[in-house]
């Protein structure tokens, strides 16, 4: 029963993450519009994307912030960790208990993004960072290309049993993929604010939503009533 209403929300979702995803596409054009700043984001994920393809592809470091992941989610929830297990190849955490929150983070929380920010937080309220911002744009960049090629790649070559056991891979894929849309939508926002405006993406996918389902709504309704004539 829970996986059917799962099932159905996700169906409900797909359009909100389509537009999500073509308002975060368009919204991208800012790194190259302010090239200055963002062709250090660029040349970090493509140092990256040339690495992997070519000679290394990161699997442990991969499974460690993937398995971590799951540990800090599933503490934000309060659930219990177990114990940790990180391999070469794979890893899973034993926990008391979960939810899809706690089974889907790491297809969408850019782990080591993450700590490259907190790790320039940290260093401008000592110091006054500007001056290593290209630094931190490239690792940015280096890290969002290692999550979104490492994340494709896990969720194409593997059954992941994660996606079955959030309820469905229908409503794992759509979760991640609007998450992922949310996240980077973020991550735009941190690495240029005056330029993203977050609110304004958000009304522009909720409208667009919304006049897509009242579009549909009077479709099925003028089928009906023609149907009784």
């Amino acid at each position: 029963m829970k996986n059917a209403i799962k099932f159905l929300a996700a169906v409900l979702l797909v359009p909100t993450t389509l537009f999500a995803a073509a308002e975060v596409c368009a919204q991208s054009g800012i790194i190259i519009k302010n090239f200055q700043n963002g062709v250090g984001f660029l040349a970090g994920a493509a140092l990256y994307c040339v690495i992997h393809f070519s000679c290394y592809q990161f699997e442990r470091m991969y499974v460690f912030g993937h398995e971590t992941t799951h540990a800090v989610a599933a503490m934000f929830f309060g659930f219990r960790i177990h114990s940790i297990s990180v391999k070469k190849d794979s890893g899973h955490v034993k926990m008391d208990r979960c939810n899809a929150a706690v089974v889907l983070a790491p297809y969408f929380v850019p782990f080591y993004a993450v700590i490259a920010g907190l790790i320039y937080l940290a260093v401008h309220l000592v110091i006054d960072a500007s001056a290593y911002r290209p630094v931190f744009m490239a690792a940015v960049g280096f890290f969002m290309a290692f999550h979104w090629v490492q994340t494709f790649k896990t969720l194409w070559e593997t059954q992941q049993p994660d996606l079955k056991m959030a309820g469905g891979v229908f409503f794992s894929w759509v979760i991640i993929l609007l998450c992922n849309a949310a996240v980077f939508s973020l991550v735009l926002k941190c690495l240029f604010p005056q330029e993203i405006f977050l609110l304004e993406m958000a009304r522009g996918v909720v409208n667009s939503t919304y006049n897509l389902w009242k579009i549909v709504i009077n479709y099925i309704i003028d089928q009906i009533i023609a149907a009784r004539r």
